[in-house]
């Protein structure tokens, strides 16, 4: 196994992929800048949504932000050039941890993915050529690396896939109803808005959708197939990127197929001459079984993660109890009606909340929708309420549908639920089940 894992391999991949990945993090925060998202986001609302439990980081919020994101996507031009590549990682990858658990309003899985990877480019060695470090400090160039690292990334990546494939493997997926609701609004777009609407379109979609996830992976590792993989990633991801408008994501997706193709076929297109470099030997690598140890309790922890929501009573689908940080990949739409009603101990008066006093229209989405949100924001109005001295209960009434079915309780009235604790390792005995999504 440790011969294995640390026999020395062509490095160019994680070259290219270090270039494409600072370059495409620099698009990303830049880009969240110029096209709003950081000022709907994290500017202009009053209240946050952060991931339960990271209330604290509240206090970056505001027009810093600006700074916060421009800050970032100069990090990853110095990480795409290879300038003082360690601390530009870790730089990143902090300030992302950031900007990922303050808010989740706006939650989208390439942002857990791009906190992975950023962290895992950490420990990587992705500067040891064609980089300005490289340049500046020619004893570190080198044109190998462990392999360990390549089988780390595709590790990973068979987890997103495998994940995403096997969670789309319910009835409304397999039926098309939720292709169906989820294509009805791109009905507008130019000229593939109505084709987007036939009923063989969305079919070829959902069984494409479970097959790609399942089978992109093992189709790169294997040389006969690796071409027409490649084919199929590039109109899978392009398709996903003109119709769900998600970032740098499926470009991301791309990137990582650096890692599978013949080094010299990369050195071919992207680098033209080949250097040899001396290297370290392979026994001068100390502390083998700790990083055996780091990275296996690493990717248990990818493997368990997705596997948390089996332990929750009720269906995630319904109670959304372990849904993030999943790849349950867009799998449902939610919508709901919901009334804030707070009753004053002391008074007994009861007073309806307007939401739009509050939240924006995006928020307010969110709130009608999802528990976590209702919890959270039943929260935020008791601690508006203990400002002004007044004691009172917040009780939700409010019905939701998945997928546009008819809609249902989701929250028992009868709990204040300002006064309820988040479970974070059990069932919310405040979300009632639904016989429809029950085990």
């Amino acid at each position: 196994m440790s011969s294995f894992l640390f026999k020395k391999i062509d490095n160019i991949g994680l070259i290219l992929f270090r270039i494409f990945f600072g370059i495409l993090i620099s698009f990303e925060c830049y880009g969240a800048i110029l096209t709003g998202w950081v000022k709907a986001n994290l500017v202009e609302p009053t209240v946050y949504f952060p991931f339960i439990g990271f209330e604290f980081l509240n206090v970056l919020r505001g027009q810093g932000m600006y700074l916060y994101f421009v800050i970032m996507g100069t990090l990853g031009l110095l990480i795409s050039i290879g300038y003082k590549y360690r601390y530009s990682m870790i730089g990143f990858a902090v300030l992302w941890s950031g900007a990922y658990l303050m808010q989740k309003t706006s939650y989208n899985n390439h942002y857990y993915l791009l906190f992975l990877v950023s962290w895992i480019m950490v420990f990587f060695p992705a500067h040891k050529d064609y980089s300005i470090d490289a340049k500046l400090n020619p004893e570190i160039r080198t044109n190998k690396m462990y392999a360990f690292y390549k089988i780390i990334i595709t590790i990973q990546l068979i987890i997103v896939y495998t994940y995403a494939s096997v969670a789309k493997l319910y009835a409304d997926w397999l039926e098309f109803k939720f292709i169906k609701v989820l294509m009805s609004s791109k009905s507008e777009y130019f000229l593939i808005g109505e084709l987007l609407q036939q009923p063989w379109i969305h079919q070829i979609i959902a069984v494409f959708g479970i097959l790609f996830d399942l089978l992109i992976i093992p189709a790169l590792l294997w040389k006969p197939t690796r071409k027409i993989a490649f084919i199929f990633a590039i109109f899978f991801h392009l398709f996903n990127s003109i119709v769900f408008q998600i970032g740098i994501f499926p470009y991301l997706a791309l990137a990582f197929t650096a890692f599978f193709f013949e080094p010299e076929k990369i050195r071919n297109i992207f680098f033209k001459k080949k250097k040899e470099y001396p290297t370290e030997s392979t026994s001068l690598l100390k502390n083998k079984k700790l990083i055996i140890a780091f990275w296996s309790i690493y990717l248990i922890i990818q493997i368990g993660l997705p596997l948390r929501h089996h332990f929750f009573e009720g269906d995630v689908l319904w109670n959304e109890e372990g849904h993030r940080m999943s790849w349950r990949m867009m799998l449902r739409t939610r919508k709901g009606s919901i009334q804030f009603v707070s009753v004053d101990k002391k008074t007994k008066k009861s007073t309806n909340i307007r939401l739009k006093e509050h939240l924006t229209a995006k928020q307010i989405r969110k709130v009608k929708a999802y528990p976590d949100f209702m919890w959270q924001f039943a929260q935020y109005l008791k601690k508006e309420a203990e400002k002004e001295n007044k004691d009172v209960e917040i009780h939700v009434y409010g019905r939701v549908s998945i997928n546009g079915k008819p809609s249902k309780r989701l929250i028992d009235k009868t709990v204040d639920l300002g006064a309820a604790e988040w479970q974070h390792f059990k069932h919310n005995s405040f979300i009632l089940p639904d016989p429809i999504y029950k085990k």
